[in-house]
């Protein structure tokens, strides 16, 4: 948890109280339904909460802003992010039932009001949205697909409205042909854990 607070030092008590909680969550819920690898588990707030948090680098989300998180798994990154911005509004989606029942036993449990879920497929999602983000879930000529047409028209942040896409490695063949901007996170976090991690933001 220290980790987070060296990150983002202006969190309020409850926040720090919700970011705390997590730990003794996901290590009760994961022993039941496997949504975390066994290994990450132990590292939980470098590899799964800060990751998540490494968009809130990029962009702080204006009150009101609408998210969906795709692919959302145990609720990365859209539970960081909830907990973080507590007046912006989330939709995680999974199309694995019990992971995303994971997501809401956890969510309920710290008290997060601005989350809602939905075990479905992305593709068949029918509400639009500020931005879209998703951890790793596919390549990024099938992510375009998925989320086509969800996009509002209006935009009320700074970054306009698009696709945050946490990834790794080197994405240049599978970004080639597609306008986007490139952030590494360890220009953020300097933890050698994010040396090759990026996020890929992609304007609509």
């Amino acid at each position: 948890m220290q980790i987070i607070r060296k990150y983002f030092p202006d969190l309020s008590q409850k926040q720090v109280q919700q970011f705390s909680n997590l730990q003794n969550l996901y290590e009760h819920w994961n022993a039941q339904i496997n949504v975390i690898s066994r290994k990450s588990i132990d590292e939980l707030y470098l590899s799964h909460v800060l990751h998540s948090l490494a968009i809130a680098k990029i962009i702080q989300f204006e009150k009101g802003t609408t998210i969906l998180d795709i692919g959302t798994g145990g609720g990365f990154p859209g539970i960081p992010l909830a907990i973080l911005f507590p007046e912006v509004d989330f939709l995680l989606v999974d199309s694995i039932g019990k992971k995303i029942k994971v997501v809401n036993e956890v969510s309920s449990a710290i008290g997060l009001t601005n989350v809602r879920t939905l075990h479905e497929r992305a593709e068949n999602i029918k509400e639009t949205f500020d931005f879209v983000v998703s951890r790793a879930v596919t390549n990024m000529t099938d992510f375009k697909k998925w989320v086509k047409g969800k996009f509002n028209k209006k935009h009320n942040n700074t970054l306009k409205n698009g696709i945050l896409y946490l990834k790794g490695g080197d994405l240049s063949e599978e970004l080639r042909g597609i306008s986007h901007t490139k952030y590494e996170i360890v220009d953020f976090f300097t933890e050698e854990f994010f040396e090759t991690k990026k996020v890929i933001y992609i304007g609509y």
